[in-house]
């Protein structure tokens, strides 16, 4: 479509939380206006009257805000369209494109029954697709409603060249029979509705998870019989767990959707790049897993989706979360994470500067910013057990006793203003008593932040400063008492 302009969208729907897999797939409708200077429109398919809820509309838009994914138009919703969808359903049936369906659910159900018995594929036979108008009537007085139901032409392959998976071919007989485009209370379902939207709309390509490979094979004869152009359509791969399920709300909870990773810490970006990265490289560099969408809007195609399923990995999103924190400022990490520190500790008890080197000490091991407060807890509270596991077992030893006495012999010759100072004063005195490495750093790191493990054993000492060590150090003595 070379002279014609661009235009892609996203169309979640308000009935749960924003999914992970919505976000990708628009993202990549977001990548691809970007590189062809097109339009990104943001439709909300709020329909469902009985599932909609405005905390999930509210949730899909703060979501798409969060991620800094920025919209030319919208949003739509549908629910404001409801005459649009009425009108163009009247014209198939003037046009004998459409009919009425009476059909009870008792009666479509007894159907289903038959079919499952004979081993058959479930479908509806169309049965109402020819009504004389006697018999409309007859329903009619019986007190009947009507859905209205869309004339699929019969036994015919609907072609199209998808732009993630190359040429598809469904065939009509395959998809279930005529299909229901108006509810009898007059709401359109889906495969009607995201027509009407998207060819009013001009929708010049439509890329979603191939979970709609069915759906797009019922709209395209929908998109002829309305005299709109079919856009080109691309089918991105689902993403699924390691256990090959698709991953859902349902089954996985919190993981699957995006208010979870908002909440957690997850640096915006980095969860973008993570979920674009799923099924897509760079061409010229395959290998580099970090980009912004900057370096990438001169390069992104749909072709180079990939026609595997993705894999929710959350390792490796850690450590995508984990790289892009690491390259912030202290400051930056400071800022984004405050409310995360204030809500577990109290900052008042620290200057900034020390605040910043705290953060500096632990930055580089932080996966999500909500684990922050909890790796530099220890400077703010002594409340940690040391009678217990494994510290107990370091500190049950008698160099550790020998370590822990020496120190608190040693307080007031430390230079508590000099980490540098404070590192080198317990090294001389592991010479003096003949101890080295873990023998003399695990029962020190124990007594003063409850691990043995940790940063930088001078700068904890420097910065929890004499009286804070002093206490520590008694604290850990009289457990060993």
């Amino acid at each position: 479509m070379p002279n014609k302009e661009i235009r892609v969208r996203i169309a979640p729907s308000p009935t749960g939380s924003l999914h992970l897999g919505t976000v990708r797939t628009a993202l990549y409708n977001y990548l691809f206006a970007k590189r062809t200077k097109g339009k990104f429109i943001l439709r909300i398919e709020d329909t469902d009257q009985q599932r909609n809820k405005d905390e999930y509309t509210n949730g899909i838009l703060d979501g798409f805000k969060w991620l800094n994914i920025e919209f030319d138009e919208g949003p739509y919703y549908q629910s404001e369209r409801l005459d649009l969808y009425r009108k163009f359903a009247q014209k198939l049936l003037d046009e004998g494109k459409a009919y009425h369906c009476f059909c009870t659910q008792e009666e479509l159900d007894e159907l289903r029954k038959i079919q499952r018995a004979a081993k058959v594929p479930e479908k509806y036979d169309n049965r109402h697709r020819n009504l004389t108008e006697e018999q409309k009537k007859k329903f009619l007085d019986e007190g009947r409603k009507a859905v209205i139901r869309f004339k699929l032409p019969d036994n015919i392959d609907i072609k199209w060249h998808d732009e993630i998976r190359g040429d598809i071919c469904v065939n009509t007989s395959d998809l279930g029979g005529d299909p229901v485009i108006m509810r009898a209370d007059g709401i359109p379902l889906y495969n009607f509705a995201v027509v009407v939207d998207d060819g009013d709309m001009r929708m010049s390509h439509i890329v979603r998870g191939d979970d709609h490979l069915h759906n797009t094979a019922k709209q395209i004869p929908i998109f002829e019989a309305l005299g709109f152009e079919v856009p080109i359509f691309g089918h991105a791969p689902l993403i699924f767990t390691h256990d090959r399920e698709k991953l859902s709300k349902r089954k996985h909870g919190d993981i699957a959707n995006i208010d979870k990773y908002q909440k957690e810490g997850y640096l915006p970006e980095a969860l973008a790049n993570y979920l674009v990265h799923m099924s897509w490289t760079i061409p010229d560099n395959p290998e580099k897993e970090i980009f912004s969408f900057e370096e990438v809007y001169d390069k992104f195609e749909f072709s180079r989706i990939s026609k595997s399923s993705a894999i929710y990995d959350l390792p490796k999103l850690n450590w995508f979360n984990n790289e892009y924190i690491k390259a912030k400022t202290i400051e930056e990490v400071y800022n984004l994470s405050k409310s995360f520190l204030e809500k577990e500790l109290d900052l008042s008890m620290y200057p900034k500067d020390q605040l910043f080197q705290m953060i500096d000490l632990v930055k580089a091991g932080v996966n999500k910013l909500d684990e922050l407060p909890g790796l530099i807890k220890f400077f703010f509270d002594d409340k940690f057990a040391l009678n217990e596991g494994e510290n107990q077992k370091i500190l049950n030893t008698e160099n550790a006793k020998k370590v822990l006495d020496k120190i608190s012999n040693s307080l007031d010759s430390m230079n508590f203003k000099d980490s540098h100072d404070c590192k080198k004063t317990v090294d001389d005195m592991g010479k003096e008593l003949s101890l080295k490495g873990k023998d003399l750093y695990w029962p020190v790191r124990v007594a003063l932040s409850g691990s043995n493990k940790g940063p930088d054993l001078g700068l904890i000492i420097s910065l929890l400063g004499k009286e804070k060590v002093k206490a520590r150090i008694e604290r850990a003595l009289k457990v060993l008492v």
